[in-house]
């Protein structure tokens, strides 16, 4: 069986601007190939895929997903896609997955083990938030952690402490090193990695701590470490 994934199509928010070419191309292969296509409400969707000049006959087959649906079309979402069929998360506007409900289809994705991606967005920090899947009702982005070692561990302690989701960054050669850092503070927080967004060497790794030990041996990737709760 083939594996498949999730896949989120960010809008633009204005309606006087067109969708980007990939994000485009991705759902015209989505169309051709029968793959699920979730949309935020009907009508706004209707209009908007229909200005991008994608195929009329595909909105019949739009799938409702929102706050009022989520319960019954998240676990379905996930069957298909256990069955081999992609899917296509678009929202109304904006970062779909980021402050909505598709957070909790992200979140069973990760659980599931099912791969989840996006189309090209130019926001790192809300790009790397949507795909953890983590709780971000509030998050707080705490930037680059110190050079020095003595402020990095006491950076890394208040932040692994706080009882919200964190977004963390540093330089691509210090990967390696701040995990085991993350790991001496506490092996069990559960953080997602996400490496080399937007790029054909994308990867978003999920699980605690601990699991990544080793796992990077010194290699040099642009990343944001988002820590969950």
């Amino acid at each position: 069986m083939k594996s498949a994934k999730l896949t989120l199509i960010p809008t633009p928010i204005s309606d006087e601007l067109d969708l980007c070419p990939t994000a485009k191309s991705l759902l015209l292969g989505a169309v051709e190939n029968n793959e699920l296509i979730l949309v935020e409400e009907h009508k706004i969707a209707r209009r908007r895929w229909l200005k991008y000049g994608l195929p009329r006959e595909a909105i019949e087959n739009f799938v409702l997903y929102n706050e009022h649906t989520v319960k019954e079309c998240a676990p379905e979402t996930i069957k298909e896609l256990k069955n081999g069929r992609n899917a296509y998360l678009m929202s109304d506007c904006g970062m779909p997955a980021f402050c909505d409900p598709g957070r909790d289809l992200v979140e069973l994705c990760h659980r599931a083990k099912i791969k989840v991606t996006s189309a090209p967005f130019a926001n790192s920090i809300a790009l790397a938030v949507a795909l953890s899947g983590f709780d971000h009702s509030r998050f707080i982005f705490e930037g680059f952690i110190p050079a020095r070692s003595s402020e990095r561990s006491k950076e890394l302690k208040r932040i692994l402490s706080q009882n919200i989701t964190s977004i963390i960054m540093d330089t691509p050669y210090r990967l390696s090193k701040i995990i085991d850092e993350i790991i001496q503070v506490n092996p069990n927080k559960e953080i997602c990695i996400a490496l080399d967004l937007n790029s054909s060497e994308e990867e978003i790794l999920r699980n605690n701590a601990l699991h990544f030990k080793n796992k990077f041996n010194g290699a040099k990737r642009e990343f944001v470490i988002v820590i969950g709760k």
